[in-house]
């Protein structure tokens, strides 16, 4: 089964479980509208190419934590883009959240989709409990304090930013678990691949920084210049387009370096290399080196 058929179905279990007897039928909607709307889906992506990297021998795991990522990756965007934050009216191509069912149930949307993540990994607990408990230590670390994507979005609220500081953990936090998990769903230590991560989460928001100042916002699905307009730090903005380029190449290498001796490596390092390829917009875009 390939990459794609994998993230989607289990998305779609863990969205389906939510929306039982007795549900809130417009709480309900809204999960579904976050999750199953559309998406690259790179975190899961990354997730489950780390895991077949390792040797992957248990995918009903390796899926679960997948889904998990994506789930917290969700309710990370719904709640950046309420008024209180971004003001946001535009997401993955269509209204967001809070624009098309109102503020209220956007923020309980976001909330029900960070305990639907942890739940998700309840569930398959009694099959790989060696498996799902780093899991869910990995996940706990992505979400809150001090580094995790609560921090993150708190960072927003800060009078001094130390713009590292600040990607590492709005961004760079959750595809540090993409590549922890995958290698812990596998059975492998997941520590050696938070390096990989870092590095990953690092470029992606650069590329994302270069966009927001280059891109069209009919190509990204999202309105561009709100880095500027609310006096967000943005690696374009500092370094310049060419040199937040040059920034993207060099985190891009120093991923490719970082990736721990694993059966799969080669297959690996392909993938990253065409998830960069793919991330600035077509106007500055080159081939994957």
């Amino acid at each position: 089964m390939d990459a794609e058929t994998r993230i989607e179905r289990s998305l779609a279990n863990a969205v389906s479980r939510a929306d039982g007897d007795g549900a809130p039928p417009g709480l309900a909607s809204a999960m579904r509208y976050a999750v199953l709307g559309g998406g690259s889906r790179i975190r899961p992506r990354l997730c489950l190419a780390v895991a077949r990297a390792c040797g992957e021998d248990h995918p009903a795991v390796t899926d679960v934590a997948a889904s998990a990522i994506e789930l917290l990756h969700c309710a990370s965007l719904v709640h950046d883009d309420l008024p209180c934050f971004d003001d946001a009216a535009m997401r993955r191509g269509r209204p967001s959240l809070h624009r098309a069912y109102g503020e209220s149930l956007a923020v309980l949307t976001g909330d029900a989709l960070i305990v639907l993540a942890y739940q998700s990994l309840a569930l398959v607990a009694d099959h790989a409990p060696r498996r799902v408990a780093p899991l869910l230590a990995i996940l706990g670390r992505a979400a809150g304090m001090p580094r995790g994507i609560v921090a993150g979005q708190a960072w927003e609220s800060e009078s001094d930013i130390v713009l590292s500081d600040y990607q590492r953990a709005k961004t760079g936090a959750l595809f540090a678990a993409a590549t922890a998990a995958g290698a812990a769903a596998a059975g492998r230590e997941a520590a050696e691949w938070h390096r990989l991560g870092d590095r990953l989460g690092e470029a992606y928001q650069v590329a994302d920084d270069i966009r927001d100042v280059a891109a069209d916002p009919g190509e990204i699905g999202k309105p561009v210049g709100r880095d500027r307009a609310l006096g967000r730090p943005n690696a374009a903005g500092q370094l310049g387009l060419r040199g937040a380029c040059e920034r993207l190449d060099s985190l891009v290498a120093a991923a490719l370096a970082a990736i721990p001796p694993c059966p799969g490596s080669a297959e690996l390092r392909a993938h990253i290399r065409a998830q960069a390829g793919s991330l600035l917009p077509r106007a500055l875009a080159r081939p994957a080196a």
